[in-house]
């Protein structure tokens, strides 16, 4: 019974993971979103293509999903000390990155990834969050302060839950997992090619 449950909470948070906000918001404004800019459907994407406002409501319906997510997770009683949460959490973000209702075509995860951390792994806030804001401000660049606060996270967690394996092991594979999927950020910056949040003077992201 307690295998049967598990199974259901991460299929429910997978499915979970899969509604895209992207998706809805840009369907009821009527905008082609993933046809503009980096053809993204996160909010930094949503900014360019639809405002603050719009983004915001993305942001927060991508972090709502991983805090969901979570608390799926907790509805199941822990066995042998591990929490299923993070397994649950792993789903929604899986889930993100690769939607069943959109063909497994989604985003970079890091809005659900701070959603689970912020249900799982709050106290961590308190050292990537100030790592996000600096290299934001310093580079202009979202996907260099998402890159750098997400490859600084299993280092914020080894601080903040000294001696917790499973959460260790959990910050390990959200690094892995936000890498894998900014890969192409990567080969873009290595040639110069990134577009600035910041200190941009140009209007706009070119179409990638």
């Amino acid at each position: 019974m307690l295998l049967l449950k598990a199974i259901l909470v991460l299929f429910l948070s997978y499915l979970v993971g899969s509604v895209t906000t992207g998706d809805i918001v840009a369907f009821f404004k009527k905008v082609d979103l993933r046809g503009q800019g980096s053809g993204s459907i996160g909010a930094t994407n949503v900014f360019r293509a639809m405002g603050s406002f719009w983004a915001g409501i993305v942001l927060a319906g991508d972090a709502l999903k991983g805090v969901i997510a979570v608390l799926l997770g907790n509805l199941v009683e822990n066995t042998g000390g591990f929490d299923l949460a993070i397994l649950t959490g792993i789903a929604a973000i899986i889930g993100h990155n690769w939607p069943v209702y959109t063909r497994f075509r989604g985003g970079k995860g890091i809005a659900t990834s701070l959603g689970v951390i912020i249900g799982l792994t709050s106290k961590s806030l308190l050292l990537i969050l100030p790592v996000w804001v600096v290299s934001f401000l310093a580079s202009g660049y979202v996907s260099v302060a998402s890159l750098l606060a997400a490859i600084f996270y299993p280092v914020s967690v080894f601080y903040s839950y000294p001696g917790d394996a499973y959460k260790l092991g959990f910050a390990l594979i959200i690094a892995i997992l936000a890498v894998y999927r900014h890969k192409a950020n990567i080969q873009r910056l290595l040639q110069g090619k990134e577009n600035r949040f910041l200190y941009n003077k140009g209007k706009g992201a070119e179409k990638r």
